[in-house]
This record gives C-alpha cells, sequence and structure tokens, in this order.
C-alpha cells in the first residue's frame, strides 16, 4: 500500500503595492527635435558661437519683439552685460528686490556698485515701488552709497510680470534705467488695462531685458540666457563684451572669407553661447507658447482643487492684465492654521514623494548681504513674512495627470494631518 501523501496549504502573502515614483520639482521637456538639432550640430564641426546661435539671436528677438537680442552662457552674464554696458560705475546704487536670487543683486557687486534692497509687495512678491520711493526719498535708509542712484532691476516672479507702466514712471521720475530681471518671465505679458494692447516682456518693457535658459526655466538651452534692447548702441555692447571685447567673433575670423586678424577693444568678458546650446533654444522656442499652455493648465488644476484648503493660499494669477508664464506656482502656507512650519511641511510632502522648492531667501537673510550691510529680517518686513510660509511646487510641461494627483493628495494629506 502506497503511504499517502500530506497535503500543504499554500499560504499567498499579501504583496505590498510599491510606493509611487517620486514627483519631481521639474523635468526638462526635450523631444527629438532638439536632440537632432544637436547632433547635426556636432556633425557640422562648428560647436561654438556660430551660425545656430545668430538665427536663435533672430529668433527668439522676433518672437519677444525686440530689435536686438545677445544669446549669451546665462541670465547672470545677461545681467551682468546689461548694467555694464548701461555704465554702472563703483559706488554707485541700483534698487534691487531683496526677493530674488543671488545673481540680481551680484551683477551690481561685479562692477563695485551697491544693490540697495527693496521689500516686496506682499501679495505678488514683486519689488514694492512705494518702498522703492521712500528710501530715495531719505524716509527710509537702508544701504549707504557713495554715488548716485541709476538704475531699477525688477525681477518678474514665477512669471507674474511687475506693473511695468508704474516702473517706467518710476524710473523716468527718479532718472534710472531699467534692466529687468526677466528669468521666470518667457513668454509672459502686461497691459494696463482690458482695453490696451499686450506688452510682451522683452518688446521694450526696459532698457535691456535679461532671460535664463537654465535647465529648470520655461525653455532650456542646459545653461545659457539671452540679453534683448531695442537700442543698438547696448546690443553693440553686449554683444563686444561677452567675448572677450574682440573686434571680430570666433564665426566671424574662421568662417570662410574672415580674416585671422583681431583687435581688443575693452577688457572684456567669456559669457558667449554655444551652438550646442542654441540648437536646444531654436525648438524650444518654437513650443515656447504651448509648453506656457500646458503649465497655465496644470497651475489651473491645483488652485481648483486646492483653493478650499484653509490652510493655504494660492499665488496671484495676475487677472485679465497679464498673460502669466507659470514658471513657478509657490503657495503660502497659513502657519496659523498648522501645527507644523513651512520646512516640515516640505519634509512631510516629501516623504510623500513630492519634492519642492523655495523661491527665495531673500537677501537681506543670508550672511554676505547682513554683514557687508548690517541688514536685519524686519528691514524688509514682507519678504520676511513672506519667505517663512511659501513653497513652490512642481510645475512642467510634461507632468502626467498621475503626478498632478500625486502631489494635489500629498499636499491636501499634509493639511489635513497637522490641521490645528
Amino acid at each position: 500500500m502506497s503511504r499517502p501523501t500530506a497535503s500543504v496549504a499554500t499560504v499567498t502573502q499579501p504583496v505590498a503595492a510599491a510606493p509611487p515614483a517620486a514627483v519631481p520639482f521639474f523635468r526638462p521637456d526635450v523631444r527629438q527635435p532638439e536632440i537632432d538639432e544637436v547632433v547635426a550640430t556636432l556633425r557640422s564641426g562648428w560647436l561654438t558661437t556660430g551660425p545656430r546661435v545668430k538665427r536663435f539671436e533672430e529668433e527668439f528677438a522676433a518672437a519677444v519683439g525686440a530689435d536686438f537680442a545677445v544669446a549669451v552662457n546665462s541670465c547672470t552674464a545677461a545681467l551682468h552685460l546689461a548694467v555694464e554696458a548701461l555704465g554702472l560705475s563703483p559706488g554707485g546704487g541700483v534698487l534691487v528686490p531683496t526677493m530674488t536670487f543671488a545673481a540680481t543683486a551680484e551683477i551690481v557687486r561685479y562692477l563695485g556698485a551697491v544693490p540697495i534692497l527693496v521689500d516686496c509687495d506682499p501679495i505678488t512678491g514683486n519689488i514694492d515701488l512705494d518702498d522703492a520711493e521712500r528710501i530715495l526719498s531719505g524716509q527710509r535708509h537702508v544701504q549707504a552709497t557713495t554715488g548716485p542712484t541709476v538704475g531699477i532691476i525688477p525681477v518678474h516672479i514665477s512669471g507674474l510680470m511687475v506693473d511695468c507702466g508704474a516702473v517706467e514712471r518710476f524710473a523716468k521720475r527718479n532718472q534710472l534705467w531699467v534692466v529687468e530681471d526677466a528669468a521666470h518671465a518667457l513668454p509672459a505679458a502686461w497691459r494696463a488695462t482690458a482695453a490696451d494692447s499686450w506688452t510682451w516682456c522683452g518688446s521694450g518693457t526696459a532698457d535691456v531685458t535679461c532671460f535664463s535658459f537654465y535647465a529648470n526655466k520655461t525653455l532650456t538651452t542646459g545653461e545659457g540666457g539671452m540679453a534683448v534692447t531695442n537700442t543698438k548702441a547696448l546690443a553693440d555692447r553686449m554683444r563686444l563684451m561677452s567675448l572677450h571685447g574682440l573686434s571680430h567673433d570666433a564665426w566671424g575670423r574662421y568662417r570662410d572669407g574672415g580674416s585671422w586678424d583681431y583687435r581688443i577693444i575693452a577688457a572684456g568678458f567669456k559669457d558667449n553661447m554655444t551652438d550646442i546650446a542654441a540648437a536646444i533654444g531654436i525648438h524650444q522656442l518654437a513650443r515656447a507658447e504651448s509648453m506656457r499652455a500646458r503649465r497655465e493648465e496644470i497651475a489651473a488644476i491645483y488652485r481648483h482643487r486646492l483653493e478650499e484648503e484653509e490652510a493655504i493660499e494660492m499665488p496671484p494669477a495676475g487677472g485679465a492684465n497679464r498673460v502669466h508664464a507659470w514658471h513657478l506656482f509657490p503657495i503660502r502656507l497659513r502657519l496659523d492654521r498648522l501645527t507644523i512650519d513651512r520646512d516640515q511641511f516640505i519634509v512631510e510632502l516629501t516623504k510623500r514623494r513630492v519634492m519642492t522648492a523655495v523661491h527665495w531667501r531673500p537677501l537681506h537673510l543670508h550672511p554676505y548681504y547682513q554683514d557687508t550691510y548690517g541688514l536685519s529680517p524686519m528691514d524688509f518686513p514682507n519678504a520676511t513674512a513672506l519667505f517663512t510660509r511659501t513653497l513652490s511646487l512642481p510645475l512642467f510641461p510634461s507632468m502626467a495627470e498621475a503626478e498632478i494627483d500625486q502631489v494635489i493628495e500629498a499636499v491636501l494629506g499634509v493639511c489635513t494631518r497637522f490641521r490645528k
């Protein structure tokens, strides 16, 4: 008789669901045309400043409505070239919003001048012209200068343009030049009233407007920037200074029919853009408006699904008189309705696999500006208060619907978990 076999019960262990992939703060939207153009550039044998940079400059100027465009290797370089071309000299003052990235002020320091920090509007986060007026009139003392205050550098935070008409009137009244830090503002537009035509950022909204093409910007070349102007003399000076102050660029010297000879006209810089970078930018520029429209769609979804949450405030959309670039979606926490602060809120979102950023720690809260100019948090109460409760959510054209849902659910989940 055969021995009976024992039956063994099979127990199926539950399989834990894999955690969702992290939603990055930003993912560049680079497609096949950009890749093909870069490959063609590599095969062409011309990698540095050449025909593709020239094409990119021409198409960019046409796109924003400027007469001249100078392609460079960063927005920082564009800003530096702009203030140098405008004649900024040591000891002079330039009004700079404290709510900005380091570059806006440090390019003033490059030339030995003084960035006079200005508080921000508590709603938009953009420069507060009333505070700037108080500083210039002597009602409020910030930084001392040994020369006159000669310029102002407004920043269009998140892609929401300042009132350019108000900036222009302020500048004329105080005899200042205007350089726009438009690192966030491509494409973006403003108008004074609904009866007015749109004025696009870069179309004469300043003496020089400077754009950024960093990896996480609305248009990317990896690293890169552009200075645009309607003044030929400024364009010529910026172009000259962008490449060692040479009388001819390398393309002019080495293309067919070019001369080897050159002259150093001024002690310039090394700020030129490469054809490899321009190859990416040409095709990014062609999709600039469609990418902006997608960011606007995502921003609208965020607003619709988050605006009822009492623990957070939505960023200003600008209303009927702004075309918002939506480079960023910065929410503001109502800390009086939460048991955690902004930094812990970010930690909790990270636990839920949502990456965020803060834009920005205001300049007056950095050691360099505090130590150099004796600044304190209460010198700029609006910016100080806004900084403690602001964080930027992921926002980029290639976001999938599941990623948008994950961000929204994470934000609402943290609010619910830590509600007072």
